[in-house]
C-alpha cells in the first residue's frame, strides 16, 4: 500500500512510542507485508526466526521487538508489539468509513458505465468506460475497475482479507488496507467473491473471464486472458500467470504460482507451484502424462498382485 504522502519515521515513533535505530529523518512511502515490500516501505517482524529475512528484504523500515544491529540503508523501529503498530498505521491510512448512500460520493464512475439497481459502490471506487455492473453487486472501498468490464449479479468485489494473527488466546484481524484492481475487458460472473489485499493489491488482468461461484483470496495476482471455471477457490497470494485455464472445482493453495498457459483439470488440488505450458490432473496435481501413468499402474496393480501371489504359492508347493 502506498501512502498518499510520505510519512516521517520520527512521527511514527512519537505516536506509537517506538525507539528509532537509524536515520530519524527518513520518510516512508508505503507499508506492506514482507512478501510485497519494496524500497520506501514499512514492514514488521515479531518472531526472531524471521528477523534475518525481514532485515534482508527490500523494506526500508522494519518494526521489530528486539534490539539488533541496523543494516545500512534501513531504519528500525523498536517497540513491544510490532503487529499492533503495523496494523495501527494501516488503519490510519485506511480508516473505516461507513457508507451513508448506495453509491459513495467519492466514487468516480464514467458516464458511459451502466449501473443497474441495488448496486452498492463504496468509497474511492473508480469504474471505467462502458463497464456494466449488474443488479445486486457490491463493490467495496478503493476498488479500481477498468473499461468494458462486466460484473454479474451477487458478486462482491473488495471484501476484507481472511487474514488473522494468532495469539495465545484469540485471533487478531489484520486491517485490510489493499485494493482490488481489475483491468479492461474482464468478465466476472454471478456470485463470485474477490478479497482485497491485506496491504497490496488483488489483481485481475486484462481479458480474463471468470465463471460463477469463484473465490479469489487476498493479494492474488491473475494474469491476462485467463479462463477460470465455476467453483474454483484461489487462496491468498497465489499467482496465476497469463493465459492459464482452470477447470471447475479446483483448489489453489496459498502462495503457489501457476505458469503461463498451464491447464489445470477439474477438481485438481494445486498444492505447489507448477510450470507453464502443461496439462495437469490429480490431487495433489501432477503433469497429465505422469498422472496417467500412475493411474494406469494403479489399475494394473490387482492383476500384478495376483500373479505375484500365484508365483509365491507355486514356489511354496515345489518346496
Amino acid at each position: 500500500m502506498r501512502f498518499s504522502s510520505p510519512i516521517s519515521v520520527s512521527k511514527i515513533a512519537e505516536k506509537y512510542k517506538c525507539e528509532i535505530i537509524g536515520d530519524d529523518t527518513f520518510l516512508a512511502t508505503g507499508i506492506n507485508e514482507i512478501h510485497k515490500v519494496g524500497v520506501g516501505d514499512i514492514t514488521f517482524v515479531d518472531n526472531e526466526k524471521y528477523f534475518k529475512k525481514s532485515l534482508a528484504s527490500a523494506a526500508s523500515v522494519v518494526i521489530l521487538n528486539k534490539r539488533t544491529e541496523c543494516p545500512e540503508g534501513k531504519v528500525l523501529l523498536l517497540c513491544e508489539n510490532p503487529f499492533h503498530v503495523y496494523n495501527s498505521i494501516v488503519k490510519a491510512q485506511r480508516p473505516f468509513k461507513a457508507l451513508n448512500a448506495v453509491i459513495s460520493e467519492s466514487a468516480v464512475i464514467h458516464e458511459s458505465a451502466i449501473i443497474e439497481p441495488n448496486v452498492i459502490i463504496g468509497n474511492h471506487v473508480r469504474i471505467g468506460k462502458y463497464t456494466y455492473i449488474h443488479a445486486n453487486v457490491t463493490i467495496q472501498d478503493y476498488t479500481i475497475i477498468g473499461d468494458h468490464v462486466e460484473i454479474d449479479s451477487g458478486t462482491v468485489i473488495g471484501s476484507d482479507a481472511f487474514y488473522f494473527k494468532k495469539n495465545e488466546t484469540d485471533y487478531k484481524k489484520w486491517r485490510s488496507g489493499g485494493r482490488v484492481v481489475i483491468e479492461d475487458h474482464v468478465l466476472i460472473s454471478a456470485n463470485c467473491t474477490v478479497n482485497k489485499g491485506v496491504s497490496g493489491d488483488t489483481f485481475i488482468g486484462e481479458g480474463t473471464k471468470i465463471d460463477c461461484l469463484v473465490h479469489i483470496g487476498h493479494g492474488v495476482e491473475i494474469g491476462k486472458r485467463c479462463l477460470i471455471a465455476a467453483q474454483v477457490g484461489i487462496s491468498g497470494k497465489a499467482i496465476i500467470e497469463d493465459e492459464v485455464t482452470i477447470y471447475g472445482q479446483v483448489g489453489v493453495a496459498q502462495g503457489v504460482r501457476i505458469g503461463k498457459k498451464a491447464i489445470i483439470g477439474g477438481q485438481c488440488g494445486v498444492t505447489k507451484s507448477v510450470e507453464g505450458g502443461k496439462f495437469y490432473l490429480g490431487k495433489p496435481v501432477a503433469e497429465f502424462r505422469q498422472n496417467y501413468k500412475e493411474l494406469a499402474a494403479l489399475r494394473a496393480l490387482p492383476d500384478f498382485m495376483k500373479e505375484v501371489n500365484q508365483k509365491l504359492n507355486n514356489d511354496t508347493t515345489q518346496e
